[in-house]
């Protein structure tokens, strides 16, 4: 066995209902260093992080090779398993995702997060999404496909109950297509948490702000990964435009 593919079967190992997967995002190979003694067992980019370190916004809009070098800078200084947000897998088409995967594990990750929406924030056609999931997922080998699904992020006037049953749809469908995990950011209510997770076989991924509630409150509900997203580097940032006010 690789120590890639030992990686892989390592991360898979830790997403645990009830005992969650803590993951603090990195953005570069420096912040990815810093975390290198911590007890943190695996590491995450966040698209918004490592965009913003780069110079650019959110959504794709980093150049997807330059995307690729700073991931395989992260993957060369740890030794812990790396996982990359590939946001909507730079490509229009199933073959173009699976591409970008295939340079993804060549740069050392050992899993990715691949999400639902489009360009303009609405969501993609289910079908459409697990064509690219498939592809992915067929790119990716044992590594671990955590599907993210954007139906929190819509303003639809749907009630959290609404869009915990289209999340539950999605969530099926993505699991036949080959997803390995459910990722659902903006999903924030406990309840609706607990309840996600009796109702999907897939471990469930949420996100928490660097002040959100104590992760035992999230353990509770059966989450498998908790996530912090652009959260980290927020905070650096916020911290080093502080220091020149002292």
């Amino acid at each position: 066995m690789s120590d890639q593919a030992a990686r892989m079967k390592a991360f898979r190992a830790l997403h645990i209902s009830g005992d969650p997967l803590v993951l603090m995002n990195v953005w570069d190979a420096g912040s990815a260093k810093a975390l290198a003694d911590t007890h943190v067992p695996a590491l995450a980019t966040g698209s918004m992080s490592l965009a913003g370190a780069l110079g650019y916004e959110d959504g794709e809009q980093c150049p997807r090779d330059l995307v690729l070098q700073t991931l395989a800078l992260i993957c060369r200084v740890t030794d812990k398993p790396v996982t990359h947000d590939a946001e909507r897998g730079y490509g229009a088409t199933a073959a173009e995702v699976g591409d970008y995967v295939s340079a993804i594990v060549e740069a050392g990750a050992v899993g990715i997060n691949l999400e639902d929406s489009v360009a303009d924030g609405s969501l993609r056609d289910v079908d459409e999404q697990c064509a690219r999931i498939s592809a992915a997922k067929s790119a990716l080998g044992d590594g671990y496909l955590n599907a993210r699904t954007d139906v929190f992020f819509q303003d639809d006037g749907r009630s959290v109950s609404e869009k915990l049953d289209a999340v539950i749809e999605r969530a099926e469908a993505f699991q036949k297509a080959g997803a390995d995990g459910l990722f659902v950011p903006r999903l924030t209510d406990f309840g609706a948490m607990k309840e996600l997770c009796s109702r999907t076989d897939l471990p469930v991924n949420v996100m928490r702000q660097m002040d959100g509630p104590p992760i035992d409150e999230f353990a509770a509900t059966g989450v498998a990964r908790i996530s912090h997203g652009p959260f980290p580097w927020l905070q650096a940032m916020a911290d080093l435009k502080n220091a020149v006010a002292l």
